[in-house]
């Protein structure tokens, strides 16, 4: 089911299904969420938790005891129940079910509120340890945006610009595995380039850019989607590499670091784990401006 707020720059469609973007307009009809064309990426902006990204052999270990879970864990695929509504905002919310903690041992409640103030979109996730022993969890967006935004521009005339002038990018094997960072790598105007074999094997992934911020930029030089989020540790920049313009590049803030061939095998072991005590809870959130 879609749900939508809006206020006067902004209309923004949310699927209860993963509490998913499904559309994010601007009063003239500009759509700037990527619409899941499904012979290329059909999702359009999934959450990720408890874990993100690919786990080696597809299972994690807690306490020595192996779980398989899905890529990216299961709250993209669970159907979220409204806890709140206004015009300008909505509050989505799921907890830990028989299914949820035969790969997840946890109980836990994870609350996603969108709002809208002026031009920008914040979106906050609330996650509480119901559980009588300590949690462990990883959160992380994966919003796909419009590149190019308006039609008859190449997706090669936009860009990411991160506000710093070197990057330097967490490697990738075959695996799709985390490798140690590499190389410094100059950024001429601060700006990684947009085109999908940009992306080579997979995901562009890098410790947070200076201000924890990233703005998607047109061929006129103009920041079309910037986001910012402080409370997030490390970023990744995605898109297929296809031998053609895909049409998207989704912006990812993470809590935590992918698995990686440099760290061991127990979900504690990973870079960035976010640990909540019995009863505890946690806020994490970032926005994302439109123009």
């Amino acid at each position: 089911m879609r749900l939508t707020i809006q206020n006067h720059a902004l209309t923004v469609e949310i699927d209860t299904l993963g509490a998913q973007l499904a559309s994010i307009r601007a009063p003239d009809g500009t759509e700037y969420l990527w619409q899941g064309n499904p012979e290329i990426w059909a999702r359009r902006a999934p959450m990720l938790f408890p874990v993100i990204g690919r786990l080696r052999d597809s299972a994690y270990l807690l306490d020595g005891v192996p779980y398989t879970i899905p890529q990216h864990g299961f709250a993209r695929d669970m159907e979220f129940q409204v806890s709140g509504q206004t015009g300008h905002s909505l509050s989505l919310s799921i907890s830990d079910t028989e299914a949820t903690r035969a790969v997840y041992p946890f109980a836990f409640s994870l609350t996603v509120t969108y709002s809208l103030e002026g031009n920008t979109l914040v979106k906050a996730h609330r996650v509480e340890n119901r559980s009588d022993r300590e949690m462990l969890f990883e959160l992380g967006g994966h919003d796909g945006f419009r590149a190019p935004i308006e039609p008859g521009v190449p997706m090669s005339a936009y860009r990411i610009v991160l506000p710093q002038p070197s990057v330097r990018l967490y490697g990738m094997d075959e695996r799709c595995l985390l490798t140690p960072k590499g190389e410094e790598l100059p950024l001429e105007g601060g700006a990684l380039p947009l085109t999908p074999a940009s992306y080579g094997l997979d995901t562009l992934v890098m410790d947070a850019p200076a201000g924890h911020t990233a703005a998607l930029v047109d061929q006129m030089g103009r920041a079309r989607v910037t986001m910012s989020f402080p409370d997030f540790s490390y970023l990744g920049l995605w898109t297929q590499n296809k031998p053609f313009d895909t049409g998207y590049v989704c912006v990812e803030p993470w809590t935590t670091l992918p698995d990686a061939a440099f760290v061991g095998r127990e979900l504690g072991d990973k870079a960035g784990i976010r640990r909540l005590a019995p009863g505890q809870s946690e806020t994490l959130t970032y926005t994302t401006t439109f123009n």
